[in-house]
């Protein structure tokens, strides 16, 4: 194999593995379908093994591919350790860091922990972007973000996802609560099944997942008549009777809550998980400690949530 294997050929297999196409591979690193290809074919060129094949409209990768995707995670880590190992000579956390994170935290978590930042680390740059968790994911690989907050239902990991290469901690508990309108009969401890004939409001796919999870566990199939991932729609819906529905405590922390509604919280095996992930070992990274501390250390009573604690994968 040829000396000339460069960081940009490891990003492109890796975008390529997680897409299966050039065309969403270039998409997501920026650049033009062509300029990827023809970087595909100098790179095979040069390590001497073809790396994709084509399978009609998409690629799968050889087995050389798929061995430089999995390298490419940690080398990614590891220049990122390198880049801000420099940055301790200076003492405190400085740099950059970069945070992916799903909507309901970022109108609650996030805001309290870039406070936090700002005020134990005024030389770190922190940008933050909201994505939900298969997004979120896909940007650590390809570098595109340093930590993600995720969740997770019941039954699932996060996302649905392989976690190769990821470090995953699961941080706080968030209830499921059961949204109805104001004078409806259910009560704390009432059997779920006897909500089976409802009509129900359905939300993102994840969540809607879980409804149906849920439901199946107590022998019914829900009948979804409305969908919407917005839950002061939720919130409108239900006042005007129109359906129930389940939701995140965490989603209505920041709504006020109509009169004609009232929430119930279920029990917490039917909650889900909120967690923190980045690549593996990138805790060595002094601004990745400093921006998973500060997550670790909100007060989850602020938010309605339950502190948790525990690494599911590597705790790196």
């Amino acid at each position: 194999m040829s000396d000339d294997l460069d960081l940009q050929t490891l990003r492109v297999v890796r975008a390529l593995a997680d897409t299966g196409t050039i065309t969403a591979a270039a998409a997501r690193l920026g650049y033009s379908q062509p300029a990827v290809s023809q970087h595909l074919r100098r790179a095979e060129a040069r390590v001497g093994h073809p790396l994709v094949l084509r399978t009609g409209r998409g690629v799968t990768l050889t087995e050389a591919g798929a061995r430089l995707a999995e390298h490419a995670v940690h080398v990614q880590a590891a220049l990122d350790a390198a880049r801000q190992e420099l940055d301790r000579l200076g003492g405190a956390a400085s740099g950059r860091v970069r945070l992916t994170g799903f909507p309901s935290a970022s109108s609650t978590i996030v805001p309290d922990v870039l406070a936090r930042l700002r005020h134990e680390h005024p030389g770190l740059q922190v940008t933050y972007v909201e994505a939900e968790p298969p997004e979120a994911l896909a940007a650590l690989r390809d570098g595109r973000a340093d930590v993600a907050l995720v969740f997770s239902h019941p039954g699932s990991t996060t996302a649905g996802r392989d976690l190769d290469g990821l470090s995953e901690r699961d941080v706080y508990l968030d209830r499921t609560v059961l949204v109805l309108p104001a004078d409806h009969p259910f009560a704390d401890g009432s059997p779920f099944a006897d909500l089976a004939d409802e009509r129900w409001i359905g939300g993102c796919p994840r969540c809607r997942g879980h409804l149906l999870a849920t439901c199946a566990a107590e022998g019914f199939t829900p009948e979804i008549v409305l969908e919407t991932d917005n839950a002061l729609a939720v919130l409108g819906l239900v006042a005007a009777r129109m359906g129930v529905a389940l939701l995140p405590r965490l989603s209505l922390q920041a709504a006020a809550l109509p009169s004609a509604v009232r929430v119930v919280d279920l029990p917490d095996q039917m909650g889900r998980r909120i967690a923190v992930v980045h690549r593996s070992g990138a805790r060595r990274v002094p601004s990745v400690r400093a921006l998973t501390g500060a997550i670790a250390a909100l007060d989850p009573r602020l938010h309605g949530l339950t502190a948790l604690s525990g690494p599911r994968s590597d705790a790196g």
